[in-house]
């Protein structure tokens, strides 16, 4: 008799083509057909949402080698929601949860892996916006209120590791990447100069001409700062262990960043795709794309990503529904696969005690999928 057992079904479908992998049946009165983002009525989420079928259809290949990367008896689910703006999530290894920041609520959350719960951390987190830990566990914060990025020490203590490059103060410091060699590498875009994700300028400047807006109102942390009005252009810097911050790429508009498995290459958001460089003492050398980020002739804008073992880099996307959520790509620049979310997913990383757990936070709501690689970097 032959073996159809659930697994041996799920390998078999794994194995097709990708262009047929996901493909739907002929109509047919009998059948049903598996909701997703994009069908109608559209997938239920949530606890006790189940799946109508495996593999989930809102995991798509786009290359065959995609295949070893995922689980075909995996589904996203969604384990949170009601945020402002969920960003900038972040596993502690140490600590066996994940911490995320809700930029616009100004609060950093923690979820508990083993409870399956969500608690506030960081309340106010200065509208925190990227996080991450560095090789001695020690969580890394971008905040936006402040225009610094700070590290919170084992003692509880905290650290400003920058808030000023040749004397002038940072913009709004994003994503932070650190690096084995001690450093701490982050861009610095201008989003935390508007009011829901920090303070606009103070007087007449980029971010409020003619100085209409009050950037007092509301604010119990104003005037306490030194990073008062964008003065420097968008760029991607490095702390040195030595307190030096050096810019190590100007030009354009920087967001996420994450460095390859063996530290040599940086990829990072540069103006609506992705950058890669090579990393050489401590600089960025010979700066080249690495993609467009389209699809199907859909642009899916990336905002924060993540590389795994493999060195494949997984971005988060914002694109019209059935296009948002996460794109996936080689190390040579190729789209392999992506997950739909029916949220716009602005940032991820790999979680869970082996890491091959994906982590996305994504507009309003915070998803997992399980996958089958891990996480290259310690967050």
């Amino acid at each position: 008799m032959t073996d159809l057992s659930r697994r041996s079904l799920l390998a078999g479908v794994a194995a097709l083509p990708a262009a047929n992998a996901f493909a739907q049946p002929a109509p047919n009165p009998l059948l049903g057909r598996p909701r997703s983002v994009i069908t109608e009525p559209p997938r239920e989420w949530g606890p006790g949402a189940p799946l109508s079928v495996f593999p989930d259809p809102d995991i798509i290949n786009l290359d065959p080698s995609f295949n070893a990367l995922r689980q075909n008896h995996g589904a996203i689910r969604r384990v949170g929601t009601g945020f402002e703006w969920a960003e900038g999530p972040a596993w502690s290894g140490e600590g066996q949860y994940v911490v995320f920041s809700d930029v616009m609520g100004d609060v950093q959350y923690r979820y508990i892996w083993d409870a399956n719960i969500v608690l506030p951390f960081r309340r106010p987190s200065f509208n925190s916006n990227g996080n991450s830990f560095d090789f001695q566990g020690r969580q890394i914060s971008a905040q936006h209120f402040n225009r610094r990025v700070v590290r919170w020490e084992h003692d509880g203590s905290m650290t400003i590791i920058a808030d000023k490059f040749n004397g002038q103060p940072l913009n709004s410091p994003n994503d932070p990447a650190p690096h084995p060699d001690g450093s701490i590498w982050f861009s610095d875009p201008t989003f935390g100069s508007q009011m829901s994700e920090g303070h606009v300028d103070i007087g007449d400047g980029p971010t409020n001409p003619g100085g209409r807006l009050n950037p007092a109102l509301g604010n119990p942390g104003s005037g306490i700062i030194s990073s008062q009005k964008q003065v420097l252009p968008r760029q991607i810097y490095r702390w040195d262990p030595s307190g030096r911050v050096d810019m190590v790429a100007t030009g354009g508009n920087p967001n996420g960043l994450a460095f390859s498995p063996d530290y040599k290459k940086l990829y990072f958001v540069w103006t609506g795709g992705i950058s890669q460089a090579d990393v050489v003492g401590g600089k960025l050398q010979n700066i080249r794309p690495f993609t467009d980020c389209m699809i199907d002739g859909v642009r899916c804008g990336p905002d924060g990503l993540r590389v795994d073992v493999a060195g494949n880099v997984w971005i988060g996307s914002a694109a019209p529904l059935g296009y948002g959520g996460v794109t996936v790509w080689n190390p040579d620049g190729k789209a392999i696969g992506r997950i739909r979310l029916p949220e716009n997913c602005a940032n991820l990383c790999f979680a869970g005690p082996k890491r091959d757990w994906l982590f996305m936070t994504a507009s309003q709501s915070i998803y997992t999928l399980r996958v089958n690689i891990q996480g290259a970097a310690p967050s």
